[in-house]
Parts: C-alpha cells; sequence; structure tokens
C-alpha cells in the first residue's frame, strides 16, 4: 500500500490546524466558533493549493523516470520512512489535544502549556525526522525531494494564513 493517501490526510489536517494557530488568541470574543472554523478553512484551502507542489514533483519524477516501477516503489518506501516520525508526532498531539479537550479547566491549560505548545514549535524538527525517515526507508534522493517540498510546504501554511488574513487582528 502506498502511504501518499496517508500523508495528503495528516498534511491537510495540520493545515487547518495551521489555519487555527495563526488565528488563535487574536480575537478577544468569547463565542468564536465561526470565525475559528473560518480560520481553520483558510488553513484547509491554503494547504491544499501548497501540497500540489510535492504531488506535481511526485508525479514528475515518474513521467520522467527511466524505470517508472522501480521509481514509484522507492517514492513508495521513502513515503513509509517519512510518514513513520509524522505519525509518532501526531500521536503525541493528538493525546494533548485529547487532555485539553476532556481534563477540567486547569489540568487543559496544562495540556496545552505542557503539550501542545513545545509541540508546535517541534513542527519544525519532525519534518526534518521525516526527511531523514524518507531518505533512510530507501526512497533516496527523490523521496527527499518529494518530502522536503512537502515539509516547506505545511511549515508554510501558518505564517502565509496569518499574513493574508491576521496582520491586522490584535
Amino acid at each position: 500500500m502506498t502511504p501518499a493517501v496517508l500523508l495528503v490526510l495528516l498534511g491537510l489536517v495540520d493545515a487547518s490546524f495551521s489555519g487555527f494557530r495563526a488565528y488563535a488568541g487574536r480575537d478577544a470574543r468569547i463565542r468564536k466558533h465561526r470565525a475559528a472554523a473560518r480560520a481553520a478553512l483558510r488553513g484547509l484551502a491554503v494547504g491544499a493549493v501548497l501540497l500540489l507542489v510535492p504531488a506535481l514533483t511526485a508525479a514528475a519524477l515518474l513521467l520522467t523516470a527511466a524505470d517508472p516501477a522501480a521509481r514509484f516503489d522507492a517514492l513508495a518506501a521513502g513515503g513509509r520512512g517519512y510518514l513513520l516520525p509524522l505519525a509518532l508526532y501526531a500521536v503525541l498531539v493528538l493525546l494533548s489535544l485529547a487532555a485539553y479537550l476532556t481534563l477540567p479547566f486547569r489540568a487543559g491549560t496544562l495540556a496545552v502549556v505542557v503539550g501542545l505548545g513545545p509541540l508546535t514549535l517541534l513542527r519544525p524538527l519532525a519534518v526534518a525526522a521525516a526527511c531523514a525517515g524518507a531518505v533512510l526507508g530507501g526512497g533516496g534522493i527523490p523521496a527527499l525531494l518529494v518530502g522536503a517540498l512537502a515539509g516547506a510546504a505545511v511549515l508554510s501554511v501558518e505564517p502565509l494564513t496569518h499574513r493574508r488574513w491576521y496582520r491586522q487582528v490584535l
């Protein structure tokens, strides 16, 4: 099985969270569910567009390969290697998010401060580990190229979303 579908879904979910983070804390209203949902959708849209770059790169690598089957196998192996560190990171984020949503207010706040906050700062390291996993997983330079472009795409969603829609919001 190719890990591409899981990686795309993970990238789109991350983009949605990035859109939310670009907006979070910038609005003093108590009830801001609609604005938060709109921010998540904006992040999702930006992420979907940015993730076209690695998808098109992978397609170009397959179309120009001397042996497309071998290139596909290498990209799939690199994708599995890329997925492993990101899956571990996603599990940690989901556990922290579950603690935030289910625990009482003070404990939930602690879960954000101890879990989600530092994990957000570790996103670039998770992407770097995923790129290393793509190479070490047997994907070689083509998988590293696609992985680096995908990593750059997901790491760009939050700053682009913030700059486009929330720069003036205090």
